[in-house]
């Protein structure tokens, strides 16, 4: 078993925003520039980055948590589904996005510790940063 990948980061917006950005289809893909489909019910499917990861919706509480059974397409057949969690709350400033990614497959392991940061908190901060200007 693979150490869990914790990360904590913090956005100009608000728990909730950060909510409807992971599960809107359309800021999901405007938030990281590639494509995705995320399903707003338990039991539903999500896919992100045009196919490249992908699973289904283990736990929703609107506004403040997401679990997912989760994988990456460049996984074996036989590495087991990964378990995403991601909570969402308020802070002075704005909102913090807490993760914890389970069973990541030893082979991909750094690959997904460095693209949770490479392709969605950096990307998040470019997009939060012109919806304050826009606003």
């Amino acid at each position: 078993m693979t150490k869990a990948i914790q990360q904590s980061v913090t956005f100009p917006a608000s728990a909730r925003e950060l909510f409807e950005t992971y599960v809107d289809s359309r800021k999901h893909t405007a938030s990281t520039g590639m494509p995705a489909k995320i399903s707003r019910k338990v039991g539903g499917k999500f896919s992100g980055f045009g196919g490249m990861i992908g699973g289904r919706n283990l736990m929703l509480v609107p506004g403040q948590m997401i679990v997912q059974a989760w994988r990456s397409a460049a996984w074996k057949k036989t590495d087991a589904n990964s378990i995403l969690t991601i909570t969402f709350t308020d802070t002075k400033s704005g909102g913090r996005v807490d993760l914890v990614h389970v069973n990541v497959p030893a082979h991909d392991h750094r690959g997904v510790t460095e693209g949770w940061k490479k392709y969605y908190w950096k990307p998040w901060r470019a997009y939060f940063r012109k919806q304050k200007k826009e606003s």
